[in-house]
C-alpha cells in the first residue's frame, strides 16, 4: 500500500482502503459544501470522482470556497478541482462536467454508474430529481441540507431525511420524497435557527442563470460552517463505502 493511504487504512483497515479505490461517487456541486467533500474523498482514497458543477469562481466565493483563490476567478469549478484533485493523488479518476443539474438536464447523466451520490446543490428541483433517480437507480445518496445563515457548525448531524426537524429545506424535501415515495435519503441538517442577514447581498457573477430556482435574498454565509457540513457528507461516504456502516 502506498505511503499516502498507510494512516487511512489504520482506522479504515486495509480491506477497507481497497473497497475505496474500486468506489466512483458523483459530487453535485463544488461550492463551499461539496468543494469540501470533493477534497476529503479525494485524499480519503477514492479511486474515482465524477465532478458536476456549472459555475466559476467569483469573488463572493473567496470567504468560504476551497479553490477560490484570485488566481481562479472566473475559471470552472468542476476543472479547477479536477486539477486540485490531481495534485493531491494523481492515480484519482476524476471527470469534470460543467453541468447544471436539472430535470431537464438529468437524463444526459444516468446515475446507476456510481457507488455514491453526494449532493451538494442548493435547488430544491435538482435536490428531488437526485433522490428520485439515484433511489429508482438503487444507488446511495447523501444530501446537503441548508447551511446559509448559520454560525454554528457543531450543530450538524447526519440522519434520515424522515427524521430531520427544524430545517426548513429539508422539511420541503421530506414532503416532497414522501408524495413520490423515496426512502432512505441520508442527509447532512442543521437545526440551527438561520440569521437575518445583515445588509444587502452580493452581486452573483460567473456562471450560467439557474433555471428553475426562483429569486429570493443570497444567504449569508461565513467560512469555517459550509465546509464543516461537507467533511460530514464525506466522511458518512467514506464510512459506508469502506464497509464500517
Amino acid at each position: 500500500m502506498e505511503e499516502r493511504h498507510l494512516r487511512t487504512a489504520q482506522l479504515l483497515g486495509e480491506a477497507g482502503v481497497h473497497r475505496l479505490q474500486k468506489a466512483h461517487v458523483a459530487v453535485f456541486g463544488l461550492g463551499g459544501v461539496g468543494g469540501y467533500a470533493a477534497e476529503a474523498l479525494a485524499r480519503a482514497g477514492v479511486g474515482a470522482l465524477s465532478l458536476f458543477d456549472a459555475d466559476v469562481f467569483s469573488p463572493s466565493n473567496l470567504n468560504r470556497q476551497l479553490c477560490a483563490v484570485q488566481s481562479t476567478l472566473g475559471q470552472p469549478k468542476a476543472q479547477v478541482f479536477a486539477a486540485h484533485i490531481a495534485g493531491i493523488d494523481p492515480d484519482v479518476r476524476v471527470q469534470a462536467h460543467r453541468v447544471f443539474y436539472l430535470p431537464e438536464t438529468a437524463q444526459a447523466w444516468p446515475l446507476d454508474i456510481y457507488d455514491y451520490v453526494l449532493d451538494a446543490v442548493d435547488t430544491v428541483a435538482a435536490k428531488l430529481e437526485l433522490a428520485m433517480r439515484a433511489y429508482a437507480a438503487g444507488v446511495p445518496i447523501i444530501s446537503a441540507m441548508g447551511c446559509g445563515n448559520k454560525l454554528d457548525p457543531t450543530a450538524f448531524e447526519v440522519s434520515d431525511l424522515s427524521r430531520t426537524q427544524g430545517c426548513p429545506l429539508a422539511r420541503v424535501m421530506r414532503r416532497e420524497c414522501r408524495a413520490r415515495g423515496i426512502k432512505g435519503v441520508r442527509v447532512v441538517y442543521s437545526a440551527e435557527p438561520a440569521l437575518e442577514p445583515h445588509g444587502p447581498a452580493p452581486q452573483q457573477t460567473g456562471g450560467p442563470a439557474r433555471q428553475g430556482s426562483p429569486k429570493k435574498q443570497t444567504p449569508g454565509s461565513v467560512s469555517f460552517v459550509p465546509g464543516a457540513a461537507g467533511l460530514m457528507l464525506a466522511g458518512a461516504v467514506v464510512r459506508a463505502i469502506a464497509g464500517l456502516e
